[in-house]
C-alpha cells in the first residue's frame, strides 16, 4: 500500500516508524510525525489520545507486523526454499537498501528498544511483541522447510538476532561487510538443521 493510499492514522504510524528508524524515538516528535505524514497536527491528539507513547508503541507494532509479513514474500521469491535462502533474503533487504540509499535507516523496533525499554514499560512490551510477531513467521517457515519443531523458534531467534546485530555494525561501519558475513556463515548451519532432530 503506497503512503498516499493510507488513511491519516495509518500515515502517522508509518511516518513515526520511518522517523524512529532514522533518528530514534527523539526524532519522532508529534510535530515531525504530522509533517512527515502530511497530516493536520490536531489529528494526532484525535488518533493518539495517550500521546507520543501510544504513537511510538503503535509504530513499533507496525514494524513487527511488517517484518513478519515480509517472510511470506521472501519465501514466495525462492524457487527452492531453504533456511539459508530465507535468511539471505532477510539480509538482502538491508544490503540492498544500504547499497542504494545509504546507511541512514535501521530497524525501528531496535531503535525504540534502545531508546525506551528502560524508561517506558509500554514500549518495552511493544518491542517484545513486535519481535515475537517477526519470530513466529520465521519459525513457521523453517518448520515448513523441514526444521524440527523444537529448533524452529531458537533458529528464528538466532536469525533475527544476527540480522539486527549486523544492521547495527553495518550502520556504524558504513559498510555491508557484517551483513554479508552473517548470511555466509549462518547459511550452512541453518540448512544443516533441516531434518536434524539433534
Amino acid at each position: 500500500m503506497a503512503v498516499s493510499e493510507r488513511g491519516p492514522r495509518e500515515r502517522m504510524v508509518f511516518s513515526a516508524a520511518q522517523l524512529i528508524r532514522r533518528g530514534g524515538v527523539a526524532s519522532a516528535g508529534m510535530r515531525e510525525v504530522a509533517a512527515h505524514a502530511d497530516a493536520p497536527r490536531g489529528s494526532l491528539q484525535h488518533y493518539f489520545p495517550d500521546g507520543k507513547d501510544q504513537l511510538v508503541n503503535e509504530a513499533v507494532a507496525w514494524a513487527g507486523r511488517y517484518a513478519g509479513g515480509r517472510v511470506a514474500r521472501f519465501m514466495d521469491a525462492l524457487d527452492e526454499p531453504t533456511p539459508s535462502g530465507l535468511f539471505a533474503r532477510m539480509v538482502g533487504q538491508w544490503t540492498d537498501e544500504y547499497r542504494t540509499e545509504g546507511f541512514a535507516g535501521g530497524c525501528p523496533v531496535a531503535a525504540a528498544t534502545v531508546d525506551r525499554a528502560q524508561s517506558a514499560e509500554s514500549t518495552r512490551e511493544a518491542a517484545a511483541a513486535a519481535f515475537a510477531a517477526w519470530t513466529a513467521p520465521v519459525a513457521r517457515a523453517l518448520a515448513g522447510m523441514g526444521v524440527p519443531g523444537p529448533r524452529t523458534e531458537a533458529l528464528a531467534t538466532l536469525m533475527i538476532s544476527a540480522l539486527e546485530g549486523a544492521v547495527l555494525i553495518a550502520r556504524a561501519e558504513r559498510d555491508v561487510r557484517a551483513l554479508t558475513a552473517v548470511a555466509r556463515e549462518l547459511g550452512p548451519l541453518l540448512d544443516a538443521a533441516v531434518g536434524d532432530d539433534g
